[in-house]
């Protein structure tokens, strides 16, 4: 429980609400070449940033608790640091820790797994993004599992790549396969039977969230776990197979299984096995966890369930205690905006549509589910269309304004938080064309916003929690765009390390700010939040990016 909050005496607030607007995906870019937000049709973003206080804030690597500079932020580590006004060490990091000084190792949930293969003469699997985007995983952490557990007695391993292209390049799934590939071969030298056995696109199989597609975890269940699907013998194979028959990148490959015969798969789990999800992210572990934990579970036939101990890499909801065994500890995430703001009597609206729904609930509130206050807090979810988002570029950005709108004239909120996905998701696919409609139709939904803002004389945040759609195009060192060895420019799908804009529009101002303060990060939004809502900041909190007078 938190306390209510203090007035402040530097700014009485509006009559009308503050609405705080996260494009998600939307940063200022490095270069014009493959900037989506910059070529975009975009008028009224582009006048709001003429006419209103404008700054840009960091949304990436320290400032939002990633272990480096030279990590990309994203709509996780992005809406916590929005959301409770402090930057906290994330997943990444801490993961990243507890490997460097082996703590990992010697807690409860890794004996417990390694304890299991052993007494049974069992297998013990991993399953994960299969890469160093270090988004939801990062492939140094799974060789390092695998050397410990070897190093402990282990001797049967299976791998199960959830290939990405999608926080690293579009189709590099074999840098990674590859070396992996004779990683295995080194340790098998020793005698012990460590083999990758299945693996697909992160799009098409298992990394589904909120519930948007359970048909990806029902294909990756039947991959994964019972070895059914397309027999290759390599995974090598399988990429490049796959690449020919359908043109996908990495994040669209079909699903795959490892055959030696072509008859029997080499990575079918059983009884008896332990199975580690070497993701550390939540949103998109929670669904694989479900099918593995829950006896009762009516999401799809899992057939015949085999009994494994299940552990994931970090405990996905601290509420639900997701999954009942994992090996790192998440960050504890307190104090956050909607605490405080229910223990201070404001009425909240938080809306978007399913992609991105639990990024302004569950992650804003600190990684915590439901809400604070049911009579003070209201949350709306608009059912995302389930179709490639470069063919519905503008998503469900309409009917989120449709109720946004709604919701200001009605007056009875005052403080609404809002995601629009489209520059991130859309971002994501890699086709420019796609950005640019997203964009167009954001910019105007943004308008039909700041109409209503104006006509209920409130205020309307405008920022991001990361970088994508402005980064589209991979470049060399030197800033010059790359090309494939058909001379077509190389495209990015990846997040970007680039700031994010964070306008104010405040058309009942009284002169009480001069502008907006320079250097800060996206923690910096839930103190302005709390400013325009005429209350002081709480203690500890990053300073707003209002200079008050």
């Amino acid at each position: 429980m938190v306390d209510a909050l203090t007035r402040n005496p530097k700014f009485h607030p509006r009559k009308g609400p503050v609405v705080l607007v996260i494009m998600d995906g939307v940063g200022y870019g490095q270069y014009p070449d493959g900037d989506g937000f910059l070529q975009a049709y975009t008028p009224e973003l582009k006048n709001l940033l003429k006419t209103c206080p404008s700054t840009s804030l960091k949304a990436h690597g320290i400032a939002v608790g990633m272990p480096s500079d030279e990590d990309m932020g994203n709509s996780e580590v992005g809406h916590n640091a929005i959301g409770c006004g402090r930057v906290f060490a994330q997943g990444a990091k801490l993961v990243e820790e507890a490997i460097a000084n082996k703590s990992v190792f010697s807690g409860a949930t890794w004996k417990k797994v390694i304890a299991n293969c052993l007494a049974k003469n069992s297998s013990l699997h991993f399953l994960g993004l299969f890469s160093d985007g270090n988004v939801h995983s990062n492939i140094a952490h799974l060789k390092a599992m695998i050397l410990q557990a070897k190093a402990e007695g282990i001797k049967k391993i299976r791998v199960h790549a959830l290939l990405d292209g999608r926080d690293v390049p579009e189709t590099s799934a074999l840098l990674y396969i590859d070396p992996f590939e004779q990683f295995l071969a080194d340790l098998n030298k020793d005698g012990v039977d460590f083999r990758l056995a299945s693996g697909g696109g992160r799009m098409v199989i298992t990394m589904d969230r909120y519930g948007a597609d359970w048909n990806m975890v029902k294909k990756g269940w039947a991959v994964h776990v019972h070895g059914q699907g397309d027999y290759y013998k390599t995974a090598h194979e399988a990429v490049e197979a796959i690449r020919r028959k359908t043109g996908s990148i990495d994040q669209d490959l079909q699903p795959f299984v490892i055959s030696d015969d072509g008859k029997n798969p080499v990575g079918k789990m059983a009884d008896g096995d332990s199975v580690i999800f070497f993701n550390f992210r939540g949103d998109r572990s929670i669904e694989i966890t479900a099918a593995f934990e829950e006896d009762k579970f009516d999401k799809f036939d899992r057939g015949v369930r085999p009994q494994v101990l299940y552990a994931g890499m970090m405990e996905y909801d601290g509420d639900l205690h997701v999954p009942k065994n994992f090996l790192v500890k998440p960050p504890a995430i307190d104090r956050t905006v909607g605490e405080y703001l229910c223990a201070s009597g404001v009425k909240q609206l938080a809306i978007s549509e399913t992609q991105k729904f639990g990024h302004v609930t569950y992650f804003f509130n600190g990684n915590r589910s439901g809400k604070f206050n049911e009579q003070l807090e209201d949350y709306v979810e608009i059912k995302s269309d389930n179709v490639p988002f470069e063919q519905r570029p503008w998503m469900k950005c309409a009917e989120i304004t449709d109720q946004v709108c709604a919701a200001i004239e009605d007056g009875k909120y005052s403080f609404i938080r809002m995601n629009f996905p489209n520059g991130d998701m859309v971002g994501h696919t890699g086709v420019f064309q796609a950005v640019l409609v997203s964009l167009g139709a954001l910019d105007i939904c943004i308008k039909r916003i700041r109409e209503s803002v104006a006509k209920a004389g409130g205020v309307m945040v405008i920022s991001a929690d990361h970088g994508n759609c402005d980064d589209m195009l991979e470049h060399d060192k030197k800033g010059n765009v790359k090309f494939d060895q058909d001379g077509v420019p190389s495209r990015k799908t990846s997040h970007s390390l680039n700031p994010v804009p964070c306008i104010v529009y405040d058309p009942e101002s009284k002169g009480e700010y001069t502008g907006l303060n320079e250097g800060l990060g996206i923690s910096s939004l839930a103190a302005t939040c709390i400013e325009l809502l005429g209350f002081q900041p709480p203690r500890g909190y990053d300073s707003g990016v209002l200079k008050f007078n």
